[in-house]
């Protein structure tokens, strides 16, 4: 009987993408800290999650020629973030801000890593038959 991995690992294998684009996201912000008109950038996660329910189709390379999504998977989630008070530059980052989201992200990401370790333990397991 195969194995279908999508229904095994589930959203996480999506979640992490969605971790790493964030980081991404977040690192540029940092690194954009002083960067005068420089709009701090972030990703939903709430609004990712609902447009992921709403999503009918997902798009699945056939052929390893294809052009990867990872990158462009959550594009349309990219959003600036609202600002309490921008700098007179118009710098719109909070690095106290950045900075904890981007301690949370690893959390989230350093967790889903962790859930996927523990599945592949668990199949490595059943197809030894231990």
């Amino acid at each position: 009987m195969p194995v279908n991995f999508e229904k095994a690992f589930g959203v996480h294998e999506n979640a992490l993408l969605l971790f790493e684009r964030r980081t991404q996201l977040l690192s540029e912000n940092i690194a954009n800290a002083d960067t005068p008109g420089y709009k701090a950038r972030d990703i939903n996660f709430n609004q990712v999650l609902q447009n992921t329910r709403n999503q009918a189709a997902k798009m699945n390379t056939t052929n390893s020629r294809h052009i990867s999504m990872s990158q462009q998977q959550f594009a349309q989630d990219v959003q600036f973030r609202a600002v309490e008070q921008s700098a007179a530059d118009g710098n719109t980052v909070d690095m106290q801000k950045e900075k904890a989201a981007f301690a949370e992200n690893s959390m989230r990401y350093q967790l889903t890593m962790n859930i996927l370790s523990r599945k592949i333990k668990g199949l490595k397991t059943a197809f030894r038959g231990d």
